[in-house]
């Protein structure tokens, strides 16, 4: 593969990828009818209502207390959003092995793994600790009787958050597979090393959270422990992909 074919596969992820080779939220995006916005403007646009909404609803309700919780959530699920695209233009910048763009595009595994975490921090969310006698998440939050708009916000904000999770693990356990099972020339091995610094950058910034979970241990622990896998799992992948590459053949896409 050239340099132009390279660059073609850049444009082509940053105008009209074809559905079947993008994350789910990509596929949204681009499927509203009538419809068309660039990748970056519904970024922004996703940033802004979301932001808007914490200010509002902490104006409204009187709930500065957790605003700031708020507005680290939905910056964390924005800086997501961004590194997820850029993780899949940086994919398909190169030509992949059909069985990798399948798996780490077709799946739907990205919102698998974003409803397995998503009723984890429900159940967190709304269950008291039997253990502890605690009330649940919700209620030290907001208090034991919360608003409907702002429960309702919250859901949205939180799903927001795991879906890029999700979708971050996913690329993660799929780089690994992917760098044990092939081998790449320098060029195509190149564009998969950034993809997968850009899977670790959005891992180390929701480390971002931390501070706001610290009297939470359950919390703390669990992201911790997610971060630190992120890093291990990317890192495995990249000695996997670097090791591999010199003296062998490039990979075919079949």
């Amino acid at each position: 593969m050239n340099a132009a074919d390279g660059a073609s596969g850049v444009d082509r992820g940053e105008e009209s990828p074809d559905f079947g080779e993008t994350w789910t939220y990509e596929s949204i995006v681009g499927a509203l009818p009538g419809i068309e916005v660039s990748t970056t403007l519904a970024l922004a646009i996703q940033l802004g209502v979301f932001e808007v909404g914490v200010v509002v609803l902490a104006w409204f309700y009187d709930l500065w207390s957790v605003a700031l919780v708020g507005s680290a959530a939905v910056f964390v699920a924005g800086i997501g959003s961004i590194e997820m695209v850029r993780v899949s233009r940086h994919l398909r910048s190169v030509d992949l092995p059909d069985s990798y763009r399948r798996l780490v595009f077709g799946s739907n595994m990205d919102v698998v793994l974003a409803v397995l975490a998503f009723c984890a921090m429900l159940v967190y969310l709304f269950v008291p600790n039997a253990a502890t006698g605690e009330p649940p998440l919700l209620d030290r939050l907001i208090g034991g009787d919360p608003p409907v708009l702002v429960v309702y916000f919250l859901l949205m904000v939180l799903w927001d958050v795991c879906y890029r999770i999700g979708t971050g693990w996913w690329a993660t356990v799929t780089a690994l597979w992917r760098s044990y099972r092939y081998r790449f020339d320098p060029e195509t091995a190149r564009a998969f090393f950034w993809a997968d610094v850009e899977t670790v950058a959005f891992g180390l910034i929701q480390l971002l959270l931390v501070p706001f979970v610290l009297d939470y241990p359950v919390l703390l622990a669990v992201l911790i422990a997610h971060v630190a896998a992120v890093m291990v799992v990317t890192g495995l992948s990249l000695v996997l992909l670097y090791t591999k590459r010199e003296g062998t053949e490039p990979v075919t896409t079949t």
